[in-house]
């Protein structure tokens, strides 16, 4: 019995599977050995392994999508001056699944850094006027409450047209305008005012449909008071500053932002402005009226698309900037 049970435990562990004994009789011959196999590991560990594993992963997908939106909205910024949360929000939206009302509040975390770098580009080639984008600020800040008060008193079918119709008188003063590369803005009483209209229209349509900044401001200075297109594009992201900063303060205190998502966002699109600045310096400036007209027009499509699935509780955050 003893060279039996000796040949049982060696085929056993030949076979690497682990035997033991359920009995054992020295005294009768009759009865054979039986064994049980023996549960050698632990199954909610590994359940808990697979789960940190597709965790990893996905987080590392998520980063992905994140920087590539960051490389979007970076390049536009700087190409047309705009602070890229008409991209930005829609594309939280559909990959991130954020609501509106926080991917529109996690884009201007987004929007700040990419806006600063840019407007350090353009003012380090002496393409920012001053005067003009705090005039502009000035606007704008007092625009975007009249904006978000319209909001809650028009219907939300009507206000993605009202947007549309700005995007067409836009689209036909800027080709009934020739483009220059080097118009300058002669700051004066009427040019004040007129700045603080466009930074006014600029608030208003932000509070209303969730975009304004550079859609407004660029082709204004161009068109309005004769700028030339990198002075207009420089002006407008150094506007957007405060805006994007004192907003993004705001939706803090509410903890209405994504942080980790927008700074992500943010960096990304801050490292590749000054590429899309330096792009539209080589760009004709017929060439970038094109394509600034091809980028509204894209807007307006996003604005409408946007509008069809807005609830009414769906408001626009503080200081929302395109």
């Amino acid at each position: 019995m003893r060279d039996r049970g000796h040949v049982c435990w060696s085929r056993a562990f030949a076979l690497g599977t682990p035997l033991v004994p359920s009995a054992l009789h020295s005294e009768s011959k009759s009865k054979p050995i039986t064994v049980a196999p023996v549960v050698g590991f632990n199954r909610a560990r590994i359940e808990r392994s697979r789960r940190r594993v597709g965790g990893m992963e996905k987080r590392r997908g998520q980063v992905i999508v994140l920087v590539a939106i960051g490389i979007v909205a970076g390049v536009l910024s700087g190409l047309f001056g705009v602070g890229g949360g008409v991209i930005v929000v829609p594309a939280l939206m559909a990959f991130l699944h954020l609501d509106q009302r926080r991917a529109s509040a996690t884009s201007l975390v987004a929007i700040a850094p990419a806006a600063v770098v840019g407007a350090i580009t353009y003012a380090a080639q002496g393409e920012v006027h001053w005067l003009a984008a705090l005039t502009l600020a000035i606007g704008g800040v007092v625009g975007a409450p009249v904006g978000a008060r319209l909001l809650r008193a028009l219907p939300l079918r009507v206000l993605p047209w009202i947007f549309v119709g700005f995007i067409a008188v836009v689209l036909v003063s800027l080709f009934t305008t020739v483009p220059t590369r080097g118009g300058d803005v002669h700051f004066g009483v009427v040019e004040a005012v007129v700045l603080l209209l466009l930074g006014l229209l600029s608030g208003v349509l932000s509070g209303l449909v969730g975009v304004g900044g550079g859609v407004v401001i660029v082709p204004g200075l161009e068109v309005v008071l004769g700028a030339g297109d990198l002075l207009a594009k420089g002006t407008s992201l150094l506007t957007m500053v405060p805006t994007s900063v004192s907003g993004t303060v705001a939706n803090l205190r509410r903890r209405a932002v994504e942080l980790r998502v927008g700074l992500t966002v943010g960096v990304t699109a801050a490292v590749c402005s000054p590429g899309g600045a330096w792009i539209a310096r080589l760009v004709d400036p017929q060439v970038g009226t094109w394509l600034f007209a091809a980028f509204l027009v894209v807007v307006a499509v996003i604005v409408l698309r946007r509008g069809r699935r807005t609830a009414p509780r769906n408001a626009a955050t503080d200081g929302e900037v395109a």
